[in-house]
């Protein structure tokens, strides 16, 4: 968990040094740029892979296959504007990721299927039929 800090015991340096962005994740042209935290998961027919996107749409993510990768990324650009009574300011924002995954040979690419819901991405991915593993079974001696 991480302490709260009082500001009034903090030196006024402290702030220019957590707000650098190094800890905000801006760069200097003032876009940012993310890593989204992703769930990997596999059972015996299928891998899942989860990726967390809040606050984008279906439409604001791309899927790729290419090959044996998998790659999944964003790009997304907004204008703001905040009028006040003396001046004008406007802000631009560019936010992008691009995460990509190896697949391994068992995977049935023909049939990967990707759906969208309450942020979150997730990508079933089929092992081909051969490669499931088949329950074990007792074969009757005759």
């Amino acid at each position: 968990m991480l302490a709260r800090v009082n500001k009034r015991y903090v030196p006024a340096y402290w702030d220019d040094f957590f707000n650098d962005a190094f800890f905000t994740g801006e760069n200097r042209y003032g876009s940012q740029s993310y890593c989204p935290s992703v769930n990997v998961a596999e059972d015996d027919k299928a891998y899942r892979i989860e990726v967390a996107v809040p606050g984008l749409s279906k439409k604001d993510v791309r899927i790729d296959l290419e090959d044996q990768v998998l790659t999944i990324s964003s790009e997304k650009k907004e204008e703001k504007e905040d009028k006040k009574t003396n001046y004008m300011r406007r802000e631009f924002s560019h936010n992008a990721f691009k995460r990509s995954f190896e697949l391994p040979d068992t995977v049935d690419q023909d049939n990967i299927v990707a759906r969208h819901e309450s942020g979150v991405v997730t990508i079933h991915l089929p092992k081909k039929e051969e490669m499931v593993q088949k329950a074990p079974k007792q074969i009757e001696i005759k």
